[in-house]
């Protein structure tokens, strides 16, 4: 069967290249994905400052449970975006390990350089520099090369790119913000790190003393180096140093481990690329799924003629299947394995635009490794084999003295199995969308179901696909034979083919309705933010800084007698455990901090359960989808981990519905921001008084003393919705790779049953019909096509984006912008429509007697 499969193969070449190239793109996307998350598991970037330090103990840079789910399964840790303190009473207990020579204790406080001109200089990377005390200088390979340590609280020794780029050398003074407003302060030297003249972060080194008072984290520092004695093994240290934490939840890193602890940007790349590729390879692996097992099922039919024949001189049902599993094996493998190098050159174009929207830092490098190139290839045979048998079993019902009759002739029945099935289905796909619409309050069922919804629709579509193309041409077939001859050739050829067109259609179907579906859900989740930020925003003006804004602030903004109201906003991350136990799924939610006294004149929440007043730091306030993911409402407890890991209990007092616009939880500011790395604010809202003038002017005096500050005249919607934005761009991504691999499997779908139409194409010609003739019949059939598809598509669609609606806004209506839906259809359209005539006119250039006799 194998030198078979060998021979068809190379006399069928065209064939097998729709079965290619969908598997050859799926496993190029599935690398991706496993590039990614084996770049989450194991990336990791070489320490910098930390990089004398033998062992290195810092926090978990994530959010985990404490107990295993129902089912023996662990949900997924969620990155915890702040960095997590380490307690510094475990000093003592570190230092009486056997083998420690010195503990040393790393602090950070923001630290913005302000240049000449008086504007905020940016680091390395573009990144702002941070501040650090003096004796961390300890757990990295640094050396001076001019001037000395700071021996006083205004002296600082800055490192030699951020010197450069300050255009100071020691002995000069520089301006420095640190907390307030800019201070001056003397270089008192220059540092370098050792063999790294372009450190990754730039850093400024501040006496211990000033950086103990600034930071205002007693008994906590950000990390804390282990120097070990001379010939102390530093794996046993670290096993040493593990022991002696105990059961304090610590992280104990050595190695590369160590510059996880010293960027927080790498230790929370990893959660999130994993979280991100899983998902998306979630979706790509179902659509892979669908259209390797349309395009094999297609193959296959297209071969009736001669599998009758080898059932007719004898071949049993068992070596058909065996022939048919052996030349898709072949074509799987070599597709599988063509995909890796695609997958490489794919990842380093979404590796660029992951770090533009920042998901990943700019200097962010995956990992490749074999793993994921096996498990692509692995999945595209196993795929591509299971499709096989499954067709060649179809193929095998017939008897063998009934094989080539029954070949003659397409088969146009539903078998029972695919009606049952098809049946069942559908009333599950009813029952699914029933349940959503009377649980239209709840936006965890809502959110749940939408998503079951499409892939049950879909996969209802292409079982019932003979039967609903039949239904279509009953409503087409008029419409159709209205134009002349061509025509009614074009109907009464769908109609004798409900097969073949449900196999060009489910293509369609499955573009349509699986991008429609995720665009249009983030299109209706992105309107209904923005309308919830312009109706919640009454503020005027608000204030922003690259880097955040110092607290001081808002009290100089409040003095001002032209403002009735400020209200200072920090933003950061929460994860929470929906449920009463601690072992349920973690979700991270939006959180921000505001002043409860000073709420009301900037931002109206729309409270509708509770009362916001009563915000305190015991309390929180929810949103109506954070209420549903969480289960709780006003007077319940709900239990919270704040970005820097710091577990909290409150009392939930108030229920609102605009946090699409503003944020899921609202706690109060006080207690938010002394738990952020930067204690720093996100913006300050302002409500001016009424009847004054020269508000932004005065506005603008303030933020003068504040290098970085910039006023904003009204509500810039895009700016707040940034990081919405960025989450949107992740979904368009999916919905781009589905509709490319769905667009070129109907591209494919199109010109192989396009070109098994040689002899009939042969025949009509030999009876009058001209080219042309032709031609015009071929653009009515791909005009059927194309209405059937993306009709059945667009209704696939529909019932998941109206609970989608539901969800976010309360109505069924969602938000559909006419030209995305016109590219979406009219692409996929398009594309079905050239494949299928450009083939055929290429066809058509055989003379009829060869097109007839021309072997199949």
């Amino acid at each position: 069967m194998l030198g078979l499969a060998l021979t068809t193969l190379r006399a069928r070449k065209g064939g097998f290249v729709g079965t290619f190239v969908a598997l050859l793109l799926g496993s190029a996307v599935l690398s991706v994905c496993g590039i990614l998350v084996e770049s989450g598991l194991r990336s990791s970037q070489p320490p910098e400052r930390y990089a004398a330090a033998d062992v290195v103990v810092a926090g978990h840079q994530e959010a985990r449970t404490s107990s295993r789910a129902e089912r023996g399964k662990t949900p997924v840790p969620q990155p915890l975006v702040e960095r997590v303190p380490v307690p510094t009473d475990v000093v003592e207990h570190l230092a009486a390990v056997e083998g420690v020579d010195t503990v040393v204790t790393d602090t950070g406080i923001p630290a913005r350089v302000i240049g000449a001109d008086g504007a905020v200089l940016s680091g390395a990377n573009g990144e702002p520099p941070t501040g650090h005390n003096w004796s961390s200088t300890r757990m990295g390979p640094y050396r001076l090369v001019a001037g000395r340590a700071p021996a006083g609280d205004h002296q600082v020794v800055l490192d030699a790119g951020l010197a450069a780029r300050a255009g100071v050398t020691a002995g000069d003074t520089v301006a420095l913000m640190t907390g307030s407003r800019p201070e001056r302060f003397r270089v008192a030297g220059v540092i370098t790190l050792a063999g790294n003249e372009t450190p990754r972060r730039s850093v400024v080194f501040f006496t211990d003393k000033l950086v103990e008072r600034l930071a205002e984290r007693a008994g906590s520092a950000d990390a804390l180096g282990v120097l070990a004695a001379p010939g102390t093994d530093t794996e046993r240290l670290a096993d040493a140093v593990a022991d002696a934490l105990g059961e304090r939840d610590l992280a104990v890193r050595t190695g590369d481990s160590r510059g996880e602890a010293e960027f927080l940007d790498v230790a929370s790349t990893g959660s999130t690329l994993v979280l991100l590729a899983s998902a998306v390879a979630g979706n790509v692996l179902l659509v892979m799924v669908l259209v390797v097992a349309g395009t094999v099922s297609l193959s296959v039919a297209h071969r009736r003629r001669e599998t009758a024949l080898l059932r007719a001189v004898g071949a049993t049902p068992r070596q058909v299947r065996r022939m048919v599993a052996a030349e898709t094996l072949l074509v799987a493998l070599l597709g599988g394995a063509l995909g890796w190098p695609l997958g490489i050159a794919m990842i380093r174009w979404i590796r660029d635009r992951l770090a533009g929207h920042g998901f990943v830092p700019p200097d962010f490098e995956p990992v490749i490794g074999p793993l994921p190139a096996l498990g692509a290839v692995a999945t595209a045979v196993l795929t591509a084999h299971t499709a096989a048998l499954v067709a060649a079993r179809r193929a095998n019902r017939i008897r063998p003295t009934e094989a080539l009759g029954d070949a003659a002739m397409e088969r146009t029945g539903l078998g029972r199995g695919r009606l049952i099935t098809g049946s069942v289905l559908v009333v599950g796909a009813a029952g699914i969308f029933v349940a959503g619409l009377a649980n239209g309050g709840d936006f965890t069922v809502l959110v749940g179901l939408a998503n079951s919804l499409v892939l049950v629709v879909v996969i209802a579509a292409a079982v019932l696909g003979p039967l609903l193309s039949r239904l279509s041409m009953g409503l087409l077939g008029p419409l159709l034979s209205a134009f002349g001859v061509t025509g009614q050739l074009a109907a009464a050829n769908s109609a004798a083919r409900p097969r073949l067109l449900a196999a060009a259609a489910t293509p369609l179907v499955l573009a349509v309705s699986f991008a429609a579906t995720v665009v249009f859900a983030q299109t209706t989740a992105q309107h209904a933010a923005q309308k919830q930020l312009r109706d919640g925003m009454s503020a005027d003006h608000v204030l922003t800084a690259a880097g955040g804004l110092a607290p001081d602030v808002v009290r100089d903004v409040r003095r001002l007698h032209h403002v009735s109201a400020a209200t200072a906003v920090v933003k950061s991350t929460v994860v929470a455990s929906p449920g009463a136990g601690d072992g349920h799924e973690l979700v991270s939610l939006s959180v921000q901090g505001v002043d409860p006294k000073h709420l009301t004149g900037t931002m109206d929440l729309k409270p509708y359960k509770g009362d916001m007043k009563r915000l305190d730091r015991t309390t929180v306030a929810l949103s109506t989808v954070a209420s549903s993911w969480l289960g709780r409402g006003p007077g319940d407890t709900v239990r919270l981990r704040l970005g820097d890991g710091t577990p909290i209990s409150p009392t939930v007092v108030a229920v609102y519905e605009r946090g699409t616009g503003f944020a899921d939880v609202t706690v109060d500011h006080d207690l938010l921001l002394a738990h952020t790395t930067s204690r720093w604010d996100t913006s300050v809202l302002v409500r001016a008084a009424p009847g004054t003038n020269g508000v932004a002017a005065a506005l603008s005096e303030v933020a003068r003393h504040y290098p970085g500050t910039v006023v904003q005249d009204r509500l810039d919607v895009g700016d707040q919705m940034r990081r919405q934005q960025a989450n949107a761009w992740v979904n368009y991504l999916l919905a781009g790779l589905i509709l490319l691999y769905a667009g070129v499997t109907v591209a494919n779908t199109q010109a192989m049953n396009t070109s098994t139409r040689r002899r009939e194409f042969g025949l009509l010609r030999l009876g009058g019909t001209t080219r042309t003739q032709v031609m015009r019949m071929m653009r009515w059939e791909s005009l059927a096509v194309v209405l059937t598809g993306v009709g059945l598509g667009t209704l696939a669609s529909v019932p998941a984006l109206v609970l989608v609606s539901l969800a976010l806004t309360g109505s069924v209506w969602p938000t559909v912008p006419p030209l995305v839906y016109l590219a979406i259809a009219g692409g996929v359209a398009a594309l079905a429509v050239v494949a299928a005539l450009v083939p055929a006119r290429l066809l058509l250039r055989t003379s009829p007697v060869e097109a007839v006799g021309a072997r199949e």
